[in-house]
């Protein structure tokens, strides 16, 4: 006897329909899945045959046939168990009722308890989107399905009670949609707990309201690290449309926590410098999200960047200019978005003390020139703002006066991206580090003095074109942040002092 039911597979964020397709005939005993399935695939049988043992249903002991198709794209994870599982015991004879409108993902333990997969809301939406009516997950995976409107999600906990539901005898409620404003946030370090560091508090002010990367240099305990931990603290609210990108992206790589919906709160990752290209942009036979994709619309914040290899640190360059990461294999090419603030952090050379007002430096010029130069000019050029955090004095550290907290700042953020929100409506552009070169002009239309201060300072420090464009978008912010329809000379001075500092250093005479 043949029969089927319906689940979900995934290639990098695109999921597609499998249907597993199971025929119990005569013969000698056997048990043989087709279809393109990995190694972990193929473990199915064993744990579905444990399971049905242990939770007291029969299994078929006859010649057993699975099928996933299409047969022509690799399945890979336990997420097969529970539809082979039905597949099973509807060819066995064990249940009779229709389930074409129905999708099933799940892990199943050998005692037949349904355990939480990845994945789970792109597979979800896909299914929606295919026009099934119902989908049965793993109670864990439930909260995290629940968010996608037009289907109803049943959440799975063992066997035996999935049995009573589809049987008619026993019944499993639909999950109840969380509110959205029920979902708790993960608090964030605030700003007020840094002393001092003005200059480098409006810098990632700025940052924050534009969207811009960023460069922090400056010696070992000045708060560079600080700074940017905070920065989540002060990037605006994400919209619905993000929130459902960022939720995907981690859902796939299997970091939402068990009964937890949607990511709500701006990534923050921070690879340690060892990390591999592949770590940070994707990789393996199928590849999965690497670093840059993980903080997709948040930040990355790369710490001590001279100490990263040359490959890591190259590996950027693209993805930050297309906002994507396209990775290659014989199987097919994968593309995952990677909208983010890059923020970096270094010491100015090895000793960390280079240009430091009352420490001298041990290094030699040599040493220093090699430190500095393990950071490209290429990637140096794709950063916005070069901001310098020097030392603290002892006032400032001492100080009990309360700094101005997270929330003051971001307020004049959000104001600011809702200036850009209105700019940009109807555009896929989400920020004036993403405004494209076809209205660039248009966008970042600057007074004659203006033009003429930019003019003098790109002839001056020698900037490339892409510097042109990326001072022009962070004049644009400022002036933003000012409230100001009008790009003034004074936005356009500030934007062009955070381009200096690779001047103090890069360039300096040793």
């Amino acid at each position: 006897m043949v029969s089927r039911s319906y689940s979900m597979g995934l290639y990098g964020m695109e999921a597609f329909i499998v249907a597993v397709e199971a025929d119990v005939s005569t013969g000698l005993p056997s048990f043989d899945v087709v279809g393109l399935p990995d190694a972990a695939v193929k473990e199915s049988r064993d744990r579905v045959r444990s399971a049905m043992k242990n939770c007291g249903l029969n299994f078929p002991v006859h010649k057993i046939t699975v099928n996933l198709a299409p047969a022509d794209k690799r399945k890979e994870g336990p997420i097969y168990d529970l539809p082979l599982f039905v597949a099973l015991v509807k060819a066995s004879g064990q249940l009779d009722v229709d389930l074409d409108d129905s999708a099933f993902i799940g892990e199943l333990s050998l005692m037949g308890e349904a355990r939480p997969v990845k994945g789970v809301l792109p597979m979800t939406i896909k299914a929606q989107e295919q026009g099934f009516k119902k989908v049965y997950v793993p109670e864990k995976n439930a909260a995290e399905a629940s968010v996608v409107r037009g289907i109803e999600v049943y959440p799975v906990n063992d066997l035996p009670s999935l049995m009573e539901h589809l049987a008619g005898s026993g019944k499993i409620e639909p999950v109840v949609p969380k509110n959205e404003s029920a979902d708790s946030y993960i608090p964030l370090p605030d700003f007020s707990e840094v002393r001092g560091q003005y200059e480098a508090k409006r810098a990632l002010e700025i940052a924050a309201a534009g969207g811009h990367n960023v460069l922090l240099i400056g010696p070992p305990g000045s708060g560079k690290s600080m700074l940017a931990k905070r920065l989540p603290s002060i990037l605006p609210d994400m919209t619905f449309e993000e929130t459902i990108q960022t939720t995907k992206i981690h859902s796939i790589a299997g970091l939402i926590p068990d009964g937890s919906s949607l990511v709500r709160t701006r990534p923050f990752r921070s690879p340690h410098h060892t990390v591999s290209p592949a770590g940070l942009s994707g990789g393996g036979t199928v590849p999965h999200p690497g670093e840059i994709s993980l903080a997709h619309n948040g930040v990355l914040f790369l710490d001590e960047l001279p100490e990263f290899s040359r490959s890591s640190m190259e590996v950027l360059r693209q993805p930050i200019e297309d906002g994507k990461v396209t990775i290659s294999r014989v199987n097919g090419t994968v593309s995952y978005p990677s909208t983010v603030m890059l923020v970096a952090a270094m010491n100015p050379c090895p000793c960390g003390y280079f240009g430091h007002p009352t420490k001298p430096c041990t290094c030699s010029a040599k040493a220093v020139t090699r430190y500095l130069s393990r950071v490209s000019g290429p990637l140096l050029d794709r950063l916005d703002l070069h901001i310098e955090v020097p030392p603290i004095g002892f006032d400032e550290i001492d100080s009990t006066q309360k700094a101005e907290s997270s929330a003051s700042i971001k307020s004049r953020v959000n104001a600011a991206r809702e200036i850009q929100n209105n700019r940009f409506k109807d555009t896929p552009i989400t920020c004036n580090a993403r405004i494209t070169p076809d209205i660039l002009h248009e966008v970042c239309d600057l007074s004659d003095k203006g033009r003429i201060l930019l003019k003098n300072a790109f002839e001056k420090m020698g900037l490339s074109a892409r510097a042109y464009d990326r001072i022009l978008k962070v004049s644009r912010t400022i002036a933003d942040l000012d409230n100001s329809e009008a790009i003034e000379p004074k936005h356009v001075a500030e934007a062009v002092q955070y381009r200096s500092l690779d001047r103090k250093y890069w360039m300096k005479e040793l």
